[in-house]
Protein backbone atom coordinates (compact mmCIF):
# COMPACT_ATOMS: atom_id res chain seq x y z
CA UNK A 1 0.00 0.00 0.00
CA UNK A 2 1.66 3.68 -0.69
CA UNK A 3 0.66 6.62 0.84
CA UNK A 4 0.97 5.07 4.37
CA UNK A 5 0.82 8.76 5.54
CA UNK A 6 -2.06 9.79 3.61
CA UNK A 7 -5.21 10.90 6.19
CA UNK A 8 -7.21 8.04 5.12
CA UNK A 9 -4.26 5.61 5.73
CA UNK A 10 -4.86 4.13 9.13
CA UNK A 11 -8.17 3.14 8.28
CA UNK A 12 -7.69 1.42 5.04
CA UNK A 13 -4.72 -0.32 6.61
CA UNK A 14 -7.58 -1.30 8.79
CA UNK A 15 -9.89 -2.50 5.83
CA UNK A 16 -6.68 -4.64 4.99
CA UNK A 17 -5.86 -6.14 8.17
CA UNK A 18 -9.71 -7.42 8.13
CA UNK A 19 -8.45 -10.20 5.95
CA UNK A 20 -5.65 -12.62 8.02
CA UNK A 21 -4.33 -13.96 4.67
CA UNK A 22 -3.05 -10.44 4.03
CA UNK A 23 0.47 -9.41 4.92
CA UNK A 24 -0.08 -5.29 3.87
CA UNK A 25 3.51 -3.74 3.54
CA UNK A 26 3.20 0.11 3.65
CA UNK A 27 5.26 2.74 1.70
CA UNK A 28 5.44 6.50 1.50
CA UNK A 29 7.75 9.32 0.29
CA UNK A 30 7.66 10.44 4.29
CA UNK A 31 9.75 8.71 6.26
CA UNK A 32 7.61 10.03 9.21
CA UNK A 33 4.18 8.50 7.78
CA UNK A 34 2.18 7.71 10.69
CA UNK A 35 1.44 4.14 8.42
CA UNK A 36 4.68 2.52 9.70
CA UNK A 37 3.42 2.53 13.47
CA UNK A 38 0.44 0.36 12.23
CA UNK A 39 2.61 -1.66 10.15
CA UNK A 40 4.51 -5.08 10.92
CA UNK A 41 6.52 -3.47 7.39
CA UNK A 42 7.13 0.02 6.08
CA UNK A 43 9.82 1.36 3.59
CA UNK A 44 10.16 5.16 2.04
CA UNK A 45 10.10 5.64 -1.38
CA UNK A 46 10.88 8.67 -4.06
CA UNK A 47 7.85 11.07 -4.63
CA UNK A 48 5.92 10.26 -7.80
CA UNK A 49 7.27 12.94 -9.44
CA UNK A 50 10.89 11.45 -9.39
CA UNK A 51 12.56 9.73 -11.84
CA UNK A 52 13.30 6.39 -9.39
CA UNK A 53 9.67 5.64 -8.29
CA UNK A 54 8.81 3.55 -10.88
CA UNK A 55 12.21 1.42 -10.72
CA UNK A 56 11.82 1.74 -6.62
CA UNK A 57 8.62 0.73 -5.99
CA UNK A 58 9.34 -1.99 -8.43
CA UNK A 59 12.21 -3.48 -6.75
CA UNK A 60 10.17 -3.53 -3.59
CA UNK A 61 7.07 -5.43 -5.66
CA UNK A 62 10.17 -7.98 -6.49
CA UNK A 63 12.32 -8.57 -3.32
CA UNK A 64 8.91 -8.94 -1.07
CA UNK A 65 6.86 -11.07 -3.65
CA UNK A 66 4.47 -8.76 -3.75
CA UNK A 67 0.95 -9.61 -5.22
CA UNK A 68 -0.98 -6.80 -5.39
CA UNK A 69 -0.24 -3.04 -5.03
CA UNK A 70 -2.85 -0.31 -3.81
CA UNK A 71 -1.44 3.03 -4.49
CA UNK A 72 -3.52 5.54 -2.24
CA UNK A 73 -1.72 8.82 -3.89
CA UNK A 74 -3.76 10.35 -6.96
CA UNK A 75 -0.10 11.53 -8.54
CA UNK A 76 1.38 8.01 -8.47
CA UNK A 77 -1.52 6.52 -11.04
CA UNK A 78 -0.80 7.26 -14.07
CA UNK A 79 2.90 6.36 -13.64
CA UNK A 80 2.19 3.52 -12.16
CA UNK A 81 -0.58 2.80 -14.99
CA UNK A 82 2.17 3.69 -17.72
CA UNK A 83 4.28 0.77 -16.22
CA UNK A 84 1.66 -1.32 -15.95
CA UNK A 85 3.12 -4.70 -18.03
CA UNK A 86 6.37 -4.01 -15.75
CA UNK A 87 4.24 -4.88 -12.40
CA UNK A 88 2.58 -7.62 -14.50
CA UNK A 89 6.13 -9.37 -15.29
CA UNK A 90 7.03 -8.77 -11.29
CA UNK A 91 3.72 -10.61 -10.50
CA UNK A 92 2.10 -7.65 -9.34
CA UNK A 93 -1.22 -6.92 -9.98
CA UNK A 94 -2.49 -2.89 -10.11
CA UNK A 95 -5.92 -2.79 -9.43
CA UNK A 96 -6.29 1.04 -10.96
CA UNK A 97 -8.20 1.70 -13.89
CA UNK A 98 -5.98 2.46 -17.62
CA UNK A 99 -3.67 5.38 -18.87
CA UNK A 100 -6.43 6.58 -20.84
CA UNK A 101 -9.26 6.57 -18.00
CA UNK A 102 -7.03 8.35 -15.41
CA UNK A 103 -5.99 10.62 -17.75
CA UNK A 104 -9.73 12.03 -18.42
CA UNK A 105 -10.76 11.07 -14.93
CA UNK A 106 -7.75 12.94 -13.12
CA UNK A 107 -8.77 15.95 -14.79
CA UNK A 108 -12.18 18.00 -14.05
CA UNK A 109 -12.04 20.14 -17.29
CA UNK A 110 -11.54 16.88 -19.58
CA UNK A 111 -13.70 15.20 -17.26
CA UNK A 112 -16.83 16.95 -17.56
CA UNK A 113 -16.44 17.61 -21.27
CA UNK A 114 -15.77 13.92 -22.06
CA UNK A 115 -19.52 12.93 -20.35
CA UNK A 116 -21.36 15.66 -22.15
CA UNK A 117 -19.72 14.74 -25.34
CA UNK A 118 -21.90 11.18 -24.18
CA UNK A 119 -25.06 13.07 -23.51
CA UNK A 120 -24.19 11.94 -19.16
CA UNK A 121 -25.46 15.58 -17.35
CA UNK A 122 -23.06 17.69 -15.44
CA UNK A 123 -23.42 20.69 -13.91
CA UNK A 124 -23.31 24.23 -16.52
CA UNK A 125 -19.74 24.59 -16.64
CA UNK A 126 -16.39 26.50 -19.03
CA UNK A 127 -12.79 25.64 -19.57
CA UNK A 128 -10.83 28.84 -19.08
CA UNK A 129 -7.20 30.18 -19.07
CA UNK A 130 -7.19 33.76 -18.92
CA UNK A 131 -8.50 36.46 -16.36
CA UNK A 132 -11.22 37.97 -19.14
CA UNK A 133 -12.32 34.11 -20.09
CA UNK A 134 -12.69 33.59 -16.38
CA UNK A 135 -14.92 37.03 -16.08
CA UNK A 136 -17.07 35.64 -19.50
CA UNK A 137 -17.54 32.76 -18.03
CA UNK A 138 -19.01 33.75 -14.72
CA UNK A 139 -21.24 35.73 -16.80
CA UNK A 140 -22.52 32.97 -19.45
CA UNK A 141 -22.88 31.03 -16.41
CA UNK A 142 -25.29 33.32 -14.57
CA UNK A 143 -23.23 35.25 -12.07
CA UNK A 144 -24.09 37.66 -10.15
CA UNK A 145 -27.24 35.92 -9.78
CA UNK A 146 -26.17 32.80 -9.46
CA UNK A 147 -23.53 31.25 -7.37
CA UNK A 148 -20.40 30.07 -9.13
CA UNK A 149 -18.03 27.78 -8.27
CA UNK A 150 -13.81 26.93 -9.93
CA UNK A 151 -11.33 24.46 -9.29
CA UNK A 152 -8.01 24.02 -11.13
CA UNK A 153 -8.66 21.70 -13.77
CA UNK A 154 -5.71 19.11 -11.96
CA UNK A 155 -6.16 19.12 -7.81
CA UNK A 156 -7.14 16.96 -5.57
CA UNK A 157 -8.09 17.53 -1.56
CA UNK A 158 -10.30 20.55 -2.44
CA UNK A 159 -7.13 22.55 -3.64
CA UNK A 160 -8.14 25.35 -5.12
CA UNK A 161 -11.96 25.31 -4.88
CA UNK A 162 -13.33 28.46 -4.31
CA UNK A 163 -17.55 29.68 -4.04
CA UNK A 164 -18.31 32.67 -5.66
CA UNK A 165 -20.97 34.60 -4.00
CA UNK A 166 -22.82 38.16 -4.14
CA UNK A 167 -24.72 37.02 -0.92
CA UNK A 168 -21.29 36.55 1.48
CA UNK A 169 -22.00 38.10 4.80
CA UNK A 170 -18.30 39.33 5.42
CA UNK A 171 -19.29 39.34 9.36
CA UNK A 172 -20.48 36.22 9.69
CA UNK A 173 -17.28 34.57 7.54
CA UNK A 174 -14.96 36.38 10.11
CA UNK A 175 -16.72 35.43 13.31
CA UNK A 176 -18.79 32.21 12.34
CA UNK A 177 -16.61 30.27 10.10
CA UNK A 178 -12.82 29.37 10.29
CA UNK A 179 -10.11 30.83 8.15
CA UNK A 180 -10.30 28.56 6.20
CA UNK A 181 -13.90 29.28 4.22
CA UNK A 182 -14.26 28.33 0.40
CA UNK A 183 -16.23 31.09 0.41
CA UNK A 184 -14.97 34.23 -1.53
CA UNK A 185 -16.16 37.37 -3.22
CA UNK A 186 -15.57 37.89 -7.39
CA UNK A 187 -13.38 41.25 -6.64
CA UNK A 188 -10.78 38.96 -4.18
CA UNK A 189 -11.11 35.71 -6.83
CA UNK A 190 -9.61 38.48 -9.67
CA UNK A 191 -7.51 39.65 -7.75
CA UNK A 192 -5.44 36.24 -6.65
CA UNK A 193 -6.11 34.71 -10.35
CA UNK A 194 -4.44 38.46 -11.42
CA UNK A 195 -1.84 37.67 -9.56
CA UNK A 196 0.77 34.85 -10.50
CA UNK A 197 0.44 32.13 -13.04
CA UNK A 198 -3.46 31.39 -14.47
CA UNK A 199 -3.95 27.92 -13.88
CA UNK A 200 -6.48 26.28 -16.68
CA UNK A 201 -9.65 26.56 -14.47
CA UNK A 202 -12.90 24.56 -14.50
CA UNK A 203 -15.33 27.40 -13.81
CA UNK A 204 -19.07 26.21 -13.07
CA UNK A 205 -22.57 26.34 -11.41
CA UNK A 206 -22.79 25.81 -7.76
CA UNK A 207 -25.00 23.19 -6.44
CA UNK A 208 -26.96 24.00 -3.33
CA UNK A 209 -28.19 20.52 -2.57
CA UNK A 210 -27.17 17.62 -0.75
CA UNK A 211 -23.67 16.03 -1.39
CA UNK A 212 -22.90 12.51 -1.94
CA UNK A 213 -20.08 10.76 -1.78
CA UNK A 214 -20.27 6.91 -3.87
CA UNK A 215 -17.62 4.38 -2.93
CA UNK A 216 -17.64 1.93 -5.99
CA UNK A 217 -15.96 -1.58 -6.93
CA UNK A 218 -15.50 -1.63 -10.70
CA UNK A 219 -14.79 -4.13 -13.11
CA UNK A 220 -13.30 -2.69 -16.45
CA UNK A 221 -16.05 -0.49 -16.71
CA UNK A 222 -18.85 -3.39 -15.43
CA UNK A 223 -19.93 -1.72 -11.70
CA UNK A 224 -19.54 -4.38 -9.18
CA UNK A 225 -21.05 -1.98 -6.38
CA UNK A 226 -22.08 1.37 -5.90
CA UNK A 227 -22.53 2.80 -2.75
CA UNK A 228 -23.84 6.50 -1.64
CA UNK A 229 -23.52 8.29 1.12
CA UNK A 230 -24.34 11.12 2.19
CA UNK A 231 -21.76 14.16 3.07
CA UNK A 232 -23.61 15.79 6.87
CA UNK A 233 -20.53 17.23 8.23
CA UNK A 234 -16.86 17.58 6.07
CA UNK A 235 -13.36 19.14 7.58
CA UNK A 236 -11.30 20.49 4.84
CA UNK A 237 -12.78 18.29 2.22
CA UNK A 238 -12.68 14.83 4.02
CA UNK A 239 -16.10 13.18 5.00
CA UNK A 240 -16.32 12.95 9.33
CA UNK A 241 -19.81 12.25 9.23
CA UNK A 242 -22.54 10.36 7.09
CA UNK A 243 -25.12 8.57 6.34
CA UNK A 244 -25.13 5.18 3.78
CA UNK A 245 -28.30 5.81 1.47
CA UNK A 246 -29.40 3.63 -1.25
CA UNK A 247 -30.31 6.23 -4.10
CA UNK A 248 -31.20 4.47 -7.55
CA UNK A 249 -30.32 7.73 -9.34
CA UNK A 250 -27.08 8.23 -7.91
CA UNK A 251 -26.27 4.25 -8.37
CA UNK A 252 -27.98 4.72 -11.82
CA UNK A 253 -25.59 7.85 -12.80
CA UNK A 254 -22.72 6.36 -11.61
CA UNK A 255 -22.52 3.17 -13.69
CA UNK A 256 -22.93 5.24 -16.24
CA UNK A 257 -19.67 7.02 -15.85
CA UNK A 258 -17.87 3.82 -14.79
CA UNK A 259 -19.38 1.87 -17.77
CA UNK A 260 -18.14 4.99 -20.00
CA UNK A 261 -14.48 5.58 -18.46
CA UNK A 262 -13.51 2.05 -18.01
CA UNK A 263 -12.75 2.67 -14.88
CA UNK A 264 -11.52 -0.41 -12.57
CA UNK A 265 -10.75 -1.46 -9.26
CA UNK A 266 -11.34 1.36 -6.17
CA UNK A 267 -13.14 4.27 -7.40
CA UNK A 268 -14.92 7.29 -5.49
CA UNK A 269 -17.30 9.67 -7.04
CA UNK A 270 -18.80 12.68 -5.70
CA UNK A 271 -22.45 13.92 -6.71
CA UNK A 272 -24.12 16.80 -5.58
CA UNK A 273 -28.39 17.17 -6.17
CA UNK A 274 -29.42 20.44 -7.65
CA UNK A 275 -31.83 22.32 -6.17
CA UNK A 276 -34.48 20.22 -8.13
CA UNK A 277 -33.29 17.24 -6.92
CA UNK A 278 -31.32 16.43 -10.09
CA UNK A 279 -27.87 14.52 -9.22
CA UNK A 280 -24.68 16.14 -10.86
CA UNK A 281 -21.41 14.92 -10.73
CA UNK A 282 -18.43 17.22 -9.02
CA UNK A 283 -14.94 14.77 -9.81
CA UNK A 284 -13.91 11.80 -9.41
CA UNK A 285 -11.15 9.64 -7.46
CA UNK A 286 -9.99 6.68 -9.16
CA UNK A 287 -8.66 5.55 -6.43
CA UNK A 288 -9.18 4.08 -2.66
CA UNK A 289 -10.73 7.10 -1.16
CA UNK A 290 -9.31 8.24 1.91
CA UNK A 291 -12.74 7.59 3.90
CA UNK A 292 -13.49 4.23 2.36
CA UNK A 293 -13.41 2.56 5.81
CA UNK A 294 -16.64 4.07 6.69
CA UNK A 295 -18.10 1.02 4.40
CA UNK A 296 -16.93 -1.18 7.43
CA UNK A 297 -19.57 -0.11 9.08
CA UNK A 298 -22.75 -0.87 6.21
CA UNK A 299 -21.03 -4.14 6.49
CA UNK A 300 -18.52 -3.76 3.35
CA UNK A 301 -14.70 -3.80 2.82
CA UNK A 302 -14.02 -2.51 -0.64
CA UNK A 303 -10.07 -2.71 -0.02
CA UNK A 304 -10.40 -5.75 0.01
CA UNK A 305 -12.57 -7.04 -2.28
CA UNK A 306 -10.91 -4.87 -4.85
CA UNK A 307 -7.36 -6.77 -3.82
CA UNK A 308 -9.53 -9.78 -4.33
CA UNK A 309 -10.95 -9.14 -7.55
CA UNK A 310 -7.80 -8.30 -8.96
CA UNK A 311 -5.90 -11.47 -7.94
CA UNK A 312 -9.20 -14.02 -8.94
CA UNK A 313 -9.82 -14.84 -5.02
CA UNK A 314 -13.59 -15.68 -4.68
CA UNK A 315 -15.83 -12.86 -3.54
CA UNK A 316 -19.04 -14.47 -2.18
CA UNK A 317 -22.78 -12.87 -2.26
CA UNK A 318 -22.87 -11.42 1.08
CA UNK A 319 -19.54 -9.35 0.43
CA UNK A 320 -21.57 -7.12 -1.75
CA UNK A 321 -24.91 -6.63 0.57
CA UNK A 322 -24.36 -3.64 2.26
CA UNK A 323 -26.25 -2.55 5.43
CA UNK A 324 -28.57 0.82 4.31
CA UNK A 325 -29.10 3.35 6.53
CA UNK A 326 -26.13 3.13 8.73
CA UNK A 327 -24.93 6.60 9.85
CA UNK A 328 -21.38 6.82 10.87
CA UNK A 329 -18.81 9.06 12.82
CA UNK A 330 -15.26 9.83 11.96
CA UNK A 331 -12.81 10.94 14.69
CA UNK A 332 -8.74 11.64 15.67
CA UNK A 333 -6.54 9.17 17.22
CA UNK A 334 -2.96 9.06 17.76
CA UNK A 335 -0.08 6.75 17.63
CA UNK A 336 3.07 6.78 20.57
CA UNK A 337 6.64 6.35 18.98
Amino acid sequence: MTGAGAPGAAGIIKCLHQNPKFNVIGVDANKDAVGQHLLSEFQTIPFAEEEQFIPAVLNICREKNIHALLPLVTRELIPLASHYSAFEAAGTKLPISSQASLEIANNKSRLYEFLQWRNIPVPGFRVVETVEQFREAASELGYPQKTICFKPSVSNGSRGFRIISEKINETELLFDHKPNSVHIRMEQALALLSAGKFPELLVSEYLSGPEYSIDCLANRGESILILPRLRIKMVEGISVAGEFQKEDDIINYCGRIIRELQLHGNVGIQVKRTETGECLLLEINPRVQGSISACLGAGINLPELAVKQELGIKISANELQPKWGVKFSRYWSEVFY
